[in-house]
């Protein structure tokens, strides 16, 4: 075996010892990379969910409506009204129309619903593409699929004793376990897999704090 091959083996070994669980339930801590809030703002920036399809459906919604107003427009300077709209009717409409009739409540209302809809899509965060993980250099950018990193936490849970088998979903910044025991003492089982689950994402160091809910689903 050559001098690199050794470093390699002794890498990968010192990779495994740190993320192993030792006697008692307790876990060593990762050791973590340099911390760097630039490089962490922007693995944030790069990473940020978009609302692709509501931004595309308003921009759509505009588009027609400014070409609408603009043939219009253009039509009456030129002195011949395309009329696509029943401007008359709808005016004496509006003339003749209390605000205090029910279609106009209805139709403030629907309007109203329909801009608080808009702003909560524009507001709330989509769901994430990607986890992005600390690199120390705003240069280096990472980010992990949520599913593998779902699937990394699942693998850290099942190697938990009393475990055969785990499922991790990511619910907006808490990942939840569910541990399938056949354990009858399921509080320690429970504190094993929350403790194998944190230190394996402070293994992965993610940007972001994430919480970890654990449902033990017990087997007989």
């Amino acid at each position: 075996m050559s001098t690199q091959d050794m470093r390699d083996q002794d890498s990968r070994d010192q990779d495994l010892r740190d993320t192993m669980p030792v006697p008692g339930g307790a876990h060593r801590a990762p050791v973590e990379p340099p911390r760097s809030k630039a490089a962490d703002r922007a693995a944030v920036r790069a990473f940020r969910p978009q609302r692709r399809v509501p931004a595309i459906v308003a921009a759509l919604l505009l588009t027609l409506l400014s070409l609408l107003v603009l043939a219009e427009t253009v039509s009456a300077l030129a002195g011949r009204p395309l009329r696509w709209l029943p401007y008359d009717r709808m005016l004496a409409w509006a003339s003749s129309t209390l605000w205090s009739d029910p279609r106009v409540l209805l139709g403030s209302a629907l309007v109203t619903l329909l801009g608080l809809a808009a702003l909560a899509l524009a507001l709330v965060p989509g769901r994430p593409r990607m986890v992005p993980v600390r690199s120390g250099d705003p240069d280096v950018i990472i980010g992990l699929r949520p599913k593998s990193v779902t699937r990394a936490l699942a693998r850290a849970a099942e190697q938990v004793p009393g475990v055969r088998s785990a499922r991790v979903r990511l619910r907006g910044h808490t990942f939840a376990v569910t541990p399938d025991t056949s354990e009858r003492e399921t509080d320690g089982v429970g504190r094993d897999v929350r403790g194998a689950v944190l230190s394996r994402l402070a293994g992965l160091d993610p940007v972001r704090p994430y919480r970890v809910a654990v449902n033990l689903k017990e087997r007989r």
